[in-house]
C-alpha cells in the first residue's frame, strides 16, 4: 500500500515522506479522516515514544496526490488525522503549499484546542524564496504569520489569514568543531540537530521535553530544560539571520546590535521569520539519572542541595496524595561507571506490564462497575495489558475526567507507578532531558524567581524558599477547592536569562535586564552562584474525542488556572508561559493580566522594534494583538 501510494504521488506532484522507527509503545492509533474535496487538514500526531517518531509529509498538487500520500502516511506509520490520538509525545503531520488557493487548509495544534483554516500555505524550499514570500505579503499588507510543528498549547503560531512553514529549510549550514557552533536553517527540528552534532561530540546545553519542534520555535518561543545552573535555550543562540518585511534581512549578534539580539531573540515571530541559527553546543556527554519517590518532609530537608549538586533536577507533584516525584541527573564520572559496572546505580528493569499493575487493576475495576463490558480490552478494543503507562492514565481518566474521587484514585496508582520505577539509568543527555509528557491537555506554565539558592541546607532555609511555598500553597487550594487535579504538577527549574522578553528574565532598579547566571555554556558546577527561577505547570488532559466532554474538562481547567492566577500569580511575580498563555475572557480579568504583562515585561521596546521591522504588522496574529496591542 505504501509503494502504490508512493507511484500515485509520484505521478501526480511530489511527496516526501521522512518516518522514524516506532517507540516501544507502538505507533499512533485512531481512524483517520481523510480530507473533504477543497481542503487538506494539517494535524498532529501522538505516540507513545519518547522521543516520538518523526513523519513529514509534503504533497503538492492534485487532490489524488494529496489523497494517496496522506493513505501512505497512514498506512506507514499509522497517523492519526485531525482528532484525538490516545497518546503521548507528538510527531507532526505538515503540509506544502496548494496551489490553488480557493483549496483550504484546516491546521489545529497538537492538542487539537486550536484550530485555524486558511487559504494562503507558503512552505518555501529555498531562502530566496522565503525573503519573496515576505515581500510580496508586506507590499500587500498581507498578514502571514510564521507557524513551526505547531506544538504550543496555546497555538500561538496559527493565522486564519495565512501561514508560512519552513519544514522545507532543514539543512545543517555547518558545524564548527573547534568553536563547539553549530548553524542551521531554522526549520530544522531539534532531532535532526541533535543527530547531525552526535558524530562531531557536540551537543545541545539543555532540551525541553520534546525534541519535535524546528530550531526557529525553539528559540522564538523562549523553550526551556531545567538546572538551576542552566539558563533557558535561547541563551544558547549566539547568531541569527532574520527575515524582517520592512528591514529586508539581516544578520543579528550581539556585536551588531545588542539591544536588538536580546529583544528578538525571544521574538514571538512578531518581528519577521527566523530563517537560520547559530547555536552554542557543549561537549557531548552521558547523564546518570536518578528517579525516587520523595514527600514534602524530605523535600524540604534537601531542596538546596539538590537545586546545587544536580546538573539538572525536576519533581513531579502528584496533587492529592504525599508523592513527589523526584528526577535528578548529572554528567556520570568515570568512578560511577566503576560503581555501575559493579551492580551499584542500577537500572530498574521491571517490565511496564508489572509497574503499571495498579493502573491495569484500577481501569479493569472502573469498566466493570460502568458495564463497558470485556475488561481485558478498552472500550477502542485495546488489549489493557499492553497499554503504556500514559495509555492507561489517558483510558482511565476519560471515562471520569472530573470525579474528583476518582482523580484522586488514578493520581494514588500513578505514585505506584512510579514506585516500581524508582532506579538508576545512563543515557546520552538529549535522551535523559527527554521525556514522556502525555497525551492532549490543557497546559498552563508560569515562571517566577526564586532567587540565589542558600549555601546552607538545612529544613527551615529551604521551607522559606518561594518555589516551595508556592507549590504547597498550589496543592493546599486544591485541596480547598476540590479541583480534580490530574498528575503531575512539573515544577523544572533555570537561571536567568538576557532575552527581554523571557519570562526567566532579571531586572535592575532601573529595568534593564541582567544576567546572574554562571557561564552559559559550561557544565560545571563550580562556578559562581546563579539567580534561579521556577517553571511550574498544571494540566488536564483532554483523553476523549467526545466535544461535549471536551467543553467540560476546557472549562474545569480554566478555573482551575483562574482561581491559581488569582491567588498565587501575583505574590509570587510570576510570568505566563508564551506557548501556553490564554487570556481569559472575561473583560476584568483579562485586563488585569495584561496589566501585569505589560508591567513585567518590556512591551514598549517590543513594539517599538515591531513598528521598525514590521511596520504594516504582517507577522501578527489575532492573539499577539490581543496581547501586545497593535503596534
Amino acid at each position: 500500500l505504501v509503494v502504490l501510494a508512493q507511484q500515485i504521488a509520484a505521478w501526480h506532484g511530489r511527496l516526501l515522506l521522512a518516518r522514524g522507527a516506532p517507540g516501544p509503545h507502538g505507533r499512533c492509533t485512531g481512524a483517520p479522516r481523510l480530507p473533504q474535496q477543497g481542503t487538506r487538514q494539517l494535524a498532529s500526531c501522538s505516540t507513545g515514544a519518547a522521543p516520538p517518531p518523526k513523519h513529514l509529509l509534503r504533497a503538492h498538487q492534485e487532490p489524488v496526490a494529496r489523497a494517496a500520500a496522506i493513505v501512505g502516511a497512514v498506512a506507514a506509520g499509522g497517523l492519526s488525522l485531525y482528532g484525538y490520538s490516545a497518546a503521548s509525545a507528538p510527531a507532526l503531520l505538515e503540509a506544502a503549499p496548494l496551489p490553488d488557493e480557493s483549496d483550504v487548509v484546516v491546521m489545529t495544534n497538537w492538542s487539537a484546542t486550536h484550530e485555524v483554516k486558511t487559504s494562503i500555505f507558503k512552505q518555501p524550499d529555498t531562502q530566496e524564496e522565503l525573503e519573496a514570500v515576505i515581500a510580496e505579503a508586506h507590499s500587500k499588507g498581507q498578514r502571514l504569520r510564521v507557524v513551526g510543528s505547531a506544538l504550543s498549547p496555546n497555538g500561538i503560531g496559527l493565522g486564519a489569514d495565512g501561514m508560512v512553514n519552513l519544514a522545507a529549510l532543514d539543512n545543517v549550514v555547518y558545524v564548527d568543531k573547534a568553536k563547539k557552533q553549530v548553524r542551521v536553517q531554522a526549520g530544522a527540528k531539534v532531532s535532526q540537530v541533535v543527530e547531525a552534532l552526535r558524530p562531531h561530540g557536540l551537543t545541545l546545553q539543555n532540551y525541553a521535553s520534546i525534541s519535535e519542534q524546528q530550531i526557529g520555535g525553539f528559540m522564538q518561543i523562549g523553550a526551556h530544560g531545567t538546572g538551576a545552573h542552566i539558563p533557558p535555550v535561547d541563551e544558547q543562540i549566539v547568531a541569527f539571520k532574520l527575515v524582517t518585511p520592512g528591514k529586508g534581512t539581516i544578520e543579528v549578534t550581539p556585536e551588531s546590535d545588542e539591544d536588538l539580539f536580546h529583544i528578538t531573540r525571544v521574538g514571538l515571530g512578531a518581528f519577521g521569520v527566523v530563517s537560520e541559527v547559530t547555536l552554542q553546543c557543549v561537549p557531548a556527554h552521558q547523564l546518570l539519572e536518578r528517579t525516587f519517590v520523595s514527600d514534602i518532609g524530605e523535600v524540604k530537608k534537601n531542596h538546596a542541595k539538590w537545586l546545587r549538586e544536580f546538573q539538572h533536577l525536576r519533581y513531579m507533584w502528584i496533587p492529592m496524595t504525599d508523592a513527589i516525584v523526584v528526577v535528578a541527573s548529572n554528567p556520570i564520572r568515570w568512578w560511577q561507571k566503576l560503581a555501575r559496572g559493579l551492580s551499584f546505580y542500577a537500572s530498574n528493569k521491571t517490565p511496564e506490564e508489572v509497574r503499571t499493575q495498579r493502573l491495569q487493576e484500577l481501569l479493569m475495576s472502573k469498566m466493570q462497575k460502568q458495564g463497558a463490558g470485556p475488561v481485558s480490552v478498552t472500550p477502542g478494543g485495546s488489549p489493557i495489558a499492553e497499554l503504556s503507562f500514559a495509555q492507561l492514565r489517558d483510558e482511565l481518566l476519560a471515562l471520569a475526567p472530573l470525579d474528583r474521587d476518582f482523580v484522586k484514585s488514578v493520581n494514588a496508582a500513578e505514585a505506584d507507578f512510579w514506585r516500581r520505577s524508582q532506579g538508576y539509568r545512563v543515557e546520552f543527555s538529549d535522551k535523559v532531558l527527554s521525556f514522556e509528557c502525555g497525551g492532549q491537555q490543557w497546559v498552563s506554565e508560569i515562571a517566577f524567581p526564586v532567587g540565589e539558592v542558600p549555601k546552607e541546607n538545612n529544613e527551615s532555609l529551604n521551607s522559606e524558599m518561594p518555589d516551595i511555598r508556592f507549590m504547597e500553597e498550589v496543592l493546599s487550594m486544591i485541596e480547598e477547592k476540590e479541583i480534580a487535579a490530574p498528575a503531575p504538577i512539573e515544577q523544572r527549574w533555570t537561571c536567568s536569562s538576557r532575552s527581554g522578553m523571557s519570562p526567566a528574565s532579571l531586572r535592575d532598579s532601573r529595568g534593564q535586564v541582567v544576567s546572574i547566571c554562571r557561564d552559559s555554556h559550561s557544565t560545571s558546577t563550580d562556578s559562581p552562584k546563579d539567580f534561579v527561577h521556577t517553571w511550574v505547570g498544571i494540566i488536564m488532559y483532554l483523553p476523549t474525542d467526545d466535544p461535549v466532554q471536551r467543553d467540560k474538562i476546557t472549562a474545569a481547567f480554566k478555573q482551575y488556572e483562574h482561581s491559581c492566577r488569582q491567588r498565587l500569580w501575583g505574590k509570587y511575580n510570576a510570568s505566563q508561559h508564551w506557548a501556553k498563555i490564554e487570556l481569559p475572557p472575561n473583560v476584568i480579568s483579562r485586563a488585569e493580566v495584561l496589566r501585569k504583562l505589560h508591567t513585567r515585561m518590556p512591551v514598549d521596546a517590543f513594539n517599538a522594534k515591531r513598528r521598525e521591522l514590521d511596520p504594516k504588522n504582517i507577522m501578527a496574529n489575532d492573539a499577539m494583538n490581543a496581547i501586545f496591542g497593535v503596534p
